[in-house]
């Protein structure tokens, strides 16, 4: 039997994207500074639930700060009201919900899915969470173990210790630099410690909550003043400061002797979502490294074997946005990879684009957001973050029109400012006595050694 050849002239050109429709969105501000926003639609029975509240650290408390919202983040769900951990936990499955909190360098963040006729039951929930924490002193304690345990696991992946390595290259002492908390700080965390962090920072005052689902808004902003009224502490909402500028300097190498693999990660700054030049950095990033179809995948992927999964991405926090590249390859390859890495970097830099490269690029960021709003869930997490840096729903619509301006010239204009490899800070995780000598060649060097636990 002969292998068959797909013959790709058959397959139907791609058509022009449909216009992105901006949800139906309902606002109403409470009078604690709370912000609801609520989205009726049509679809899976469900309301999807997203608290975003402001929670970053100040540069003098960032240490403290981390190691006790890492805690913090599983406690709450431990008893308020007068209700325990297991009450809780049954009073949200009779609804269909399962409170889940995380917290990252701006926000801490309450989500859930939950039954149309359940809102006024998990809000009563949601309410005593927010404003009656017990946080009991064993399970506190069991909580922080757990978390401590969990640090030291992960304080021994190289992926990890690549992440935390070039935040603090990119970020230094800034709040955003302390991607993981000290686990001594973490088992030194105590109920008390725990209650004043979310009295003081636990806060409506420029929270935002988003509903969307099968809703209805005039109801839905009933039940959430009934419910959410007496969440009224006092204060305000804490931003991180701006990130600091960005000085390169030499690749930094974090030694992990008899690694068979190094973890490269490249980062710089970005535009933030606001900045006219972020959509053509965003189709910039894409057509170098940000799916399948890019250069980098298929130069150190495809053409040469040295990675499977190479990628780029622009990331937003609230102060700053970063423009990041990732690669673990073998050892032996380390210092052609980053050459390579660096090569393609320069020619996006460089060179301009092919037509072609751009509209598959536009196609896939517009595909990518279409999809990633097609659910309530999706849609509630996007709208969550939009209104986390000030925008709203009309960036949907703004974001479709902006990516279909932008032309070759501004990708390689885009390119040259905020992709060229003399801008970005590089750092190598791996065996150092095995890679430092080649990469040496590629230009200045410095050796640090990885953080990680003895093991037990």
């Amino acid at each position: 039997m002969s292998a068959s050849v797909l013959d790709l002239s058959l397959v139907p050109a791609l058509g022009e994207p449909r216009p992105a429709a901006v949800p139906e969105v309902h606002e109403t501000v409470l009078p604690s500074g709370l912000r609801l926003v609520v989205v009726p639609r049509r679809g899976a029975p469900l309301v999807e639930l997203r608290l975003r509240v402001p929670f970053a650290a100040t540069p003098r408390s960032a240490a403290t700060h981390v190691a006790r919202a890492s805690v913090l983040i599983g406690a709450m769900m431990l008893g308020a009201g007068p209700h325990d951990q297991l009450e809780i936990a049954q009073l949200l499955q009779a609804q269909g919900a399962e409170l889940s909190v995380s917290a990252n360098a701006d926000r801490l963040h309450v989500h859930t899915a939950l039954l149309p006729q359940g809102l006024d039951a998990v809000l009563g929930v949601l309410a005593e969470l927010l404003t009656e924490p017990t946080y009991p002193a064993h399970p506190v304690e069991a909580e922080r173990s757990r978390v401590v345990e969990r640090l030291r696991i992960a304080r021994s992946q190289p992926g990890v210790i690549a992440r935390s390595a070039l935040a603090s290259r990119l970020y230094g002492s800034h709040p955003y630099g302390q991607q993981m908390p000290d686990a001594d700080l973490v088992a030194g965390v105590t109920p008390a410690a725990l209650r004043k962090l979310h009295r003081d920072r636990v806060l409506p005052a420029g929270s935002t909550l988003i509903l969307v689902g099968m809703v209805d808004p005039a109801a839905a902003a009933d039940a959430v003043a009934r419910a959410l009224g007496g969440w009224t502490a006092e204060g305000r909402a804490v931003s991180a400061p701006p990130v600091p500028d960005l000085v390169p300097g030499p690749v930094r190498v974090v030694d992990r002797p008899g690694a068979v693999q190094s973890n490269i990660r490249l980062g710089g700054p970005a535009p933030d979502r606001t900045d006219p030049e972020m959509h053509a950095v965003m189709l910039a990033s894409t057509i170098y490294g940000g799916y399948f179809s890019s250069r980098l995948v298929e130069n150190i992927r495809e053409r040469r074997g040295y990675t499977y999964s190479p990628r780029s991405s622009v990331e937003h926090l609230q102060s700053g946005s970063s423009f990041t590249v990732d690669a673990d390859v073998a050892t032996a390859v380390t210092a052609p990879a980053l050459l390579e890495t660096w090569y393609e970097l320069g020619r996006i830099a460089l060179t301009p684009v092919t037509q072609a490269e751009l509209d598959s690029a536009r196609q896939y960021l517009l595909g990518s957001l279409a999809l990633r709003t097609a659910t309530h869930a999706g849609l509630a997490s996007t709208l969550s973050s939009l209104y986390g840096v000030g925008l709203t729903a009309e960036w949907l619509t703004d974001h479709q029109r902006a990516l279909a301006g932008v032309g070759v010239d501004d990708i390689v204009a885009a390119a040259r400012r905020w992709l060229a490899p003399a801008g970005l800070a590089t750092v190598v995780v791996g065996d150092a006595g095995e890679i430092a000598d080649r990469l040496g060649a590629l230009g200045p060097v410095e050796v640090t050694t990885a953080d990680v636990p003895p093991q037990p």
